[in-house]
């Protein structure tokens, strides 16, 4: 029997005038593409004021990782730099870093992604910005990190994911190594280094201090392979693929059904004897060879085959529906619009619409983290390239006409 879902009581509903989480605190987002970016939407959602920097030329880079479009804009760009102000700033000329340098001076957060020693040539490395402001929390994402033998290496995500062995237990046995449909290198850096923003803000409050935090793709990778690890150290064997299936639990795999597949996770003994009965086999339950877990993953080949001949005989729907009735835990394979569209995440509020100046209505993927009292929140588009330039010069204290002049000098868009 399942718990009955978790509801807030109305009491206990957030304020909407409250303060977020953390308001009060800025960041100076010199990132681009997404490590850095995703890391920075987070904090952004949280109620920091982000200031994002880009180039004036191009801008970030997934301004131009398109189709698709939405409006004129790419959607890749869209995904994940809501929330923020947006400055064009040529950081190759003198009046561009030192606009960035007054920002940085005020700032209580630095994030970027450069290649390990291109934020010190342009005098924006940590300890030129510490120097001038000691309460800095300064976040550094790379590829391999700062210090090592391949610090120096440039980072992608897929690189990351082969160079960590994510993409060796991916896929089906004597299949092609795969990586993942989503850029889980980057993405994972980037909630790493919210994480470690967040514990060095925590720590200037008894400290005083700012601190440099640094956060590698491939450190990411290394600790997410957690239990996998795990199961290596222990046996010293190398672990390869296992398609959808678990390396350690059976049955927890996509099964084949009458019109598709169907996800399902027997995580115990007991959920494996309700799937035996639903499935009109409890024998199995029985069966030496299936009665505990261990001796499942021992006879895992064995199994299957007898699953997915009883599940051969309805299609997914059908079995889903009689699985959640008896409480295993199963779900039909879901395409991303299915997933998107569902009624949990409209309950959730996991698809976020916003009023973007040349995109229209823009849709996008809302915030996991539900704060009780201090939500995430959405107030504001992606901004477009050097939308907000004249703004935070403004409020750096630049008098119109040093603004105008700054123009004029191509310094800033």
């Amino acid at each position: 029997m399942t718990a009955a879902p978790h509801t807030v009581p109305d009491s206990a509903a957030p304020d909407p005038d409250s303060p977020a989480a953390l308001a009060g605190i800025r960041v100076l987002d010199l990132s681009r593409i997404l490590s850095g970016p995703v890391a920075t939407m987070v904090l952004a959602d949280l109620g920091a004021d982000v200031i994002k920097v880009e180039d004036t030329k191009d801008g970030d880079d997934t301004r131009q990782w398109a189709p698709p479009y939405q409006g004129d804009q790419s959607a890749y760009f869209l995904a994940a730099n809501r929330n923020k102000r947006g400055i064009s700033v040529d950081l190759k000329t003198e009046q561009g870093r030192e606009f960035v340098l007054r920002l940085a001076d005020r700032a209580d957060v630095v994030v970027e992604n450069f290649r390990p020693g291109t934020a010190d040539r342009l005098g924006l490395g940590y300890d030129a910005l510490a120097a001038r402001n000691p309460r800095l929390v300064y976040a550094s994402i790379s590829g391999y990190g700062q210090t090592g033998p391949w610090a120096s290496r440039p980072g992608y995500d897929a690189i990351a994911q082969a160079q960590s062995g994510m993409m060796s237990i991916t896929g089906e046995a004597g299949g092609p190594p795969l990586r993942p449909g989503v850029a889980t290198a980057d993405i994972g850096a980037g909630m790493w280094a919210a994480i470690g923003i967040l514990a060095a803000l925590h720590a200037r409050e008894s400290t005083g201090r700012g601190q440099h935090v640094d956060v590698s793709l491939l450190d990411g990778q290394l600790a997410w392979l957690t239990y996998v690890a795990g199961g290596w150290f222990a046996s010293g064997s190398a672990p390869g693929p296992h398609g959808s299936a678990h390396p350690t639990i059976v049955p927890y795999q996509a099964l084949p059904t009458a019109d598709g597949h169907l996800m399902i996770a027997a995580g115990n003994d007991k959920l494996f004897q309700r799937l035996t009965e639903v499935l009109g086999v409890p024998d199995l339950a029985a069966d030496p060879r299936f009665a505990g877990n261990p001796d499942r993953v021992r006879h895992r080949d064995e199994l299957i085959p007898l699953l997915e001949a009883r599940l051969a005989r309805c299609g997914s729907a059908e079995w889903a529906a009689l699985l959640d009735a008896a409480g295993v835990p199963c779900a039909p394979i879901a395409t991303v619009a299915d997933a998107l569209s569902s009624p949990q995440a409209r309950a959730r509020n996991m698809v976020v619409e916003l009023d973007h100046p040349t995109a229209g209505r823009l849709r996008t993927v809302g915030s996991p983290l539900k704060l009780g009292h201090t939500p995430a929140r959405f107030h504001s588009a992606p901004p477009l390239l050097g939308q907000h330039t004249d703004e935070v010069l403004a409020e750096a204290g630049y008098t119109p006409q040093e603004t105008a002049d700054l123009h004029t000098a191509g310094a800033v868009r």
